[in-house]
């Protein structure tokens, strides 16, 4: 079937439940033709402070929430992308200028990361353990618990725009934090219609932001006490910078790599060289 992106529309960004939009618009093109597909705009630290009060608000909600809602959340979230997930592809292709056959795989995966907290968020470990191995633990018990972090900040790359966002923001959910996301700045799109998405269910209001950022606010995220988590997707060196800055925060990083292949003698060379070409060509 033959495609074509024939609309320009404007995003609002998305601040703890709300769409709004500023003086700062931010220019969306194809980096295949340059043309310009979409416009929307880049967060300012007003935008920023007023998601992070939000989500502030929603803590002791998200924390108390059941896991059975988050898990209808989370399924929910799944089932509407896989509604749009045509529409969704397409857009997704054109802000990357990605092959259409991969942004169907990358819709795909972000159904399957939902579905997959969905399920992880009836199942969040507990530890029982006996301590009766000394004198004063005889007839005692110890429960560990795990309870949420609070506020996350997470910076997603362009390469995977919207699989990449849901890794972060799924998993949040699931564990009963408030999320806020930066995406790349040059493919917003696919994480801002996810919002859209999202919007729709019983998440909180506050509990997600999408906010498309300059680095000099974006650092905001990595230095902001408020933000008790930081998880990035990048490159290595702007990644260990940012831990190197992020204080007391948890820091979780996916970092990129030279992709090294191990080839055995009793491989298939045939095979093998196609995986190899793919893996490192493919997009």
């Amino acid at each position: 079937m033959n495609f074509k992106f024939t609309f320009m529309e404007t995003y609002k960004i998305y601040v703890g439940g709300k769409f709004v939009s500023n003086n700062y618009e931010l220019e969306i093109k194809n980096p295949y033709n340059n043309k310009l597909i979409a416009k929307t705009y880049l967060a300012q630290n007003e935008e920023l402070n007023e998601a992070i009060k939000r989500a502030e608000a929603v803590l002791k909600i998200m924390k108390e929430m059941p896991s059975y809602k988050r898990y209808d959340i989370l399924m929910q979230v799944a089932f509407l992308i896989e509604f749009d997930k045509e529409r969704l592809a397409l857009i997704l292709s054109q802000e990357a200028a990605k092959p259409l056959k991969y942004a169907r795989v990358e819709i795909d995966r972000a159904i399957q990361t939902f579905i997959i907290a969905a399920e992880e968020s009836k199942r969040l470990p507990k530890e029982y353990i006996s301590i009766d191995f000394t004198k004063q633990g005889e007839n005692k018990e110890g429960l560990v618990k795990y309870f949420p972090i609070g506020i996350i900040a997470g910076i997603a790359p362009f390469n995977f725009p919207l699989n990449l966002a849901v890794h972060k923001i799924a998993p949040a959910i699931a564990s009963g934090n408030p999320i806020i996301l930066k995406p790349a700045h040059s493919t917003p799109l696919s994480v801002l219609e996810l919002a859209k998405i999202i919007d729709k269910t019983e998440l909180p209001k506050g509990a997600l932001s999408i906010l498309p950022m300059n680095r000099e606010t974006g650092n905001q995220l990595v230095s902001d006490k408020r933000l008790k988590m930081l998880t990035f997707t990048g490159s290595a060196e702007v990644g260990w910078k940012m831990k190197s800055e992020a204080g007391k925060k948890k820091v979780t990083l996916e970092l990129g790599g030279n992709a090294g292949a191990i080839i055995t003698e009793s491989s298939d060379l045939e095979v093998t060289v196609k995986k190899c070409v793919i893996g490192g060509f493919a997009y």
